[in-house]
């Protein structure tokens, strides 16, 4: 059962009202007979104090019919039972009875109390009267001993009719306090509850939608307060409200305009949205609200949802569907939620293959011709005149640079293809990197560059190509060597945590900084004619890289202009492949 708040704040009300009721009506009472009998019970001591001015002098001299006349005319004038009892406990006069016929005193609880030199009051039912009183006890004294007892009683019939009168009265006034209480109650209750189901229900209609509803109150108290804070509020969420909906409308638009397929993932897996792009590339138009992989099954896609998510970051990958490939870029996000977007590269991808496929028919077809020229050429060095062995020179030079650059290009379309495979074997790093210099020693002598190789001596074994690694530093220390003029080259070879690094620095021209993101492109070089000098063809470094990258390294290059190049290369100790 609901219980309202006007039924909790009037039955707390009503319950604690009905509490102070019961407990101060009773305790009232008590209180107040408790106070009236100890009124009675000094002014029975005063009149008692009193009389003894008239009943000493008779007690002296034993004058006790005399006394009890007295005493029988006092209580008579006075409303008030008198006894005088020797220390004994007989009883010398009293105003109701005979005396000679009572009992004796001696061990009624006040006169006990008063022979030990204290006032003794009691209430008790009197055997001699039969009913109930109040007893009053006061010692005598005579010579500074106790020599009697005089005691003063009056009848409870007449304190207890005072009292139920005192009693009905209360009670009355008690009954009109309660019945204006709980008027009280009533009317504060519902004044309170009211405002408050005024707001509650106009809550409710905010819940649904409504935002124009308004809470008018006229008092002014907090609950004003709080009904015009509701009605502000209620202006600012219709306001907050239009203009996300504005929001969300444009966003709608912005995603349903975007060509590339979108979608975002909670963190379950489950798509929480999605364009039409992302609808027909799964070819799925029900694809909100489903798991992804209900709608996308590659294994590709898969498992970089699953790297993003452990990882907590932003990665890309190629993945294939329906002959088709997709550039998918996974955006991590702070409520691990998942950002997808799938770019078509088909035909990139196509133009890249057959940019590939261009460069490597070409390159084959270019092989023979350029072959054969250049064995015509030695053949012709025997027999032609002194003055044209200079043209012959040229053509030589030119026609070996072509064919040097037709090599590069087959090995680095080899590379590039993706069922490369590394002739893996143990490795030592530092034994290949001196068989690589003895090649390079006649060069270095020539022109008088100083050659410093240190590594460190428990330098591990590396899981490699040897053939390949071979090749990336033949390149990288005959650049070194090409571009220093003077000064040294320095090779070091040292162990990291789970690697091994090896740099290669020399003291030589050096690269600018804008030629740094560029320079393991093909065919990119920083001084073209300087190159064509050398004999450089713009693909040793990307060739370089794609062999670090096959095993899955690392390489970066670092300089300063005219004062050297540093390349940096980190091959992973072991590693899957």
């Amino acid at each position: 059962m609901k219980k309202t708040i006007f039924f909790k704040i009037f039955g707390g009300y009503l319950f604690i009202i009905c509490i102070l009721s019961v407990l101060i009506i009773p305790l009232s009472f008590k209180a107040i007979k408790t106070h009236h009998i100890h009124s009675l019970s000094n002014n029975l001591i005063n009149l008692g104090l009193t009389l003894q001015l008239k009943i000493s002098p008779l007690l002296a001299k034993g004058r006790f019919d005399t006394l009890d006349k007295l005493i029988k005319h006092l209580g008579t004038e006075i409303q008030t039972r008198i006894t005088v009892i020797d220390r004994t406990g007989l009883v010398l006069a009293d105003s109701e009875r005979d005396p000679t016929l009572m009992d004796n005193h001696r061990k009624r609880p006040e006169i006990v109390e008063a022979l030990t030199g204290d006032v003794g009051t009691t209430l008790r039912f009197s055997t001699t009267v039969t009913e109930e009183m109040l007893y009053v006890a006061i010692p005598m004294e005579r010579d500074g001993n106790i020599s009697h007892i005089l005691r003063m009683s009056l009848f409870l019939k007449d304190i207890n009719g005072l009292l139920h009168t005192l009693k009905k009265n209360i009670f009355i006034l008690t009954l009109a306090i309660v019945t204006f209480s709980l008027l009280s109650a009533l009317f504060f209750s519902r004044n309170l509850s009211k405002p408050i189901r005024a707001l509650n229900s106009a809550s409710r209609k905010v819940a649904q939608g409504d935002f124009d509803v308004r809470v008018i109150l006229r008092n002014k108290d907090e609950l004003k307060e709080l009904a015009d804070s509701f009605n502000y509020m209620t202006d600012q969420i219709k306001v907050l409200f239009e203009k996300l909906s504005y929001q969300k409308e444009g966003l709608k638009s912005i995603i349903t305009s975007i060509k590339e397929g979108l979608c975002v993932l909670d963190k379950k897996g489950k798509i929480l949205i999605c364009n039409q792009s992302f609808e027909k590339i799964v070819k799925n138009n029900t694809a909100k609200g489903r798991f992804y992989w209900e709608v996308l099954r590659d294994l590709k896609f898969g498992e970089l949802i699953k790297k993003v998510r452990s990882e907590k970051t932003n990665l890309e990958g190629e993945v294939a569907l329906e002959e088709k490939v997709y550039l998918c870029s996974v955006t991590f996000c702070t409520k691990d939620e998942l950002v997808v977007t799938l770019h078509d590269i088909t035909k990139s991808k196509n133009l890249e293959k057959t940019k590939k496929d261009f460069v490597v028919n070409v390159s084959h077809e270019l092989r023979t011709p350029l072959t054969a020229i250049k064995g015509f050429v030695e053949t012709m060095e025997e027999d032609i005149e002194e003055k044209n062995k200079y043209y012959l020179e040229i053509i030589k030079r030119n026609t070996e640079r072509v064919i040097t650059i037709v090599g590069d290009l087959l090995l680095l379309s080899k590379l590039e293809e993706r069922n490369t495979r590394l002739e893996l074997e143990e490795v030592n790093v530092k034994d290949l990197v001196e068989n690589v210099l003895m090649i390079f020693g006649q060069r270095l002598q020539e022109k008088s560059i100083r050659l410093h190789c240190t590594a460190d001596e428990t330098l591990p074994l590396l899981l490699a190509d040897p053939f390949k690694l071979e090749q990336v530093f033949t390149n990288l220390i005959d650049n070194a060597i090409k571009y220093t003029e003077k000064g040294e080259i320095t090779i070091s070879l040292r162990q990291t945590s789970d690697a091994v690094t090896i740099q290669i620095t020399d003291t030589g021209i050096g690269i600018p900084r804008e030629h740094l993101p560029r320079i393991f492109e093909r065919f990119y070089v920083v001084d073209p004619s300087r190159s064509r000098k050398l004999g450089g063809t713009g693909l040793g470094l990307s060739i370089v890289k794609h062999i670090v990258l096959l095993h899955k390294g690392r390489i970066e290059v670092k300089n300063i202009p005219g004062n050297g190049t540093s390349f940096i290369i980190s091959l992973p100790i072991t590693c899957s492949y």
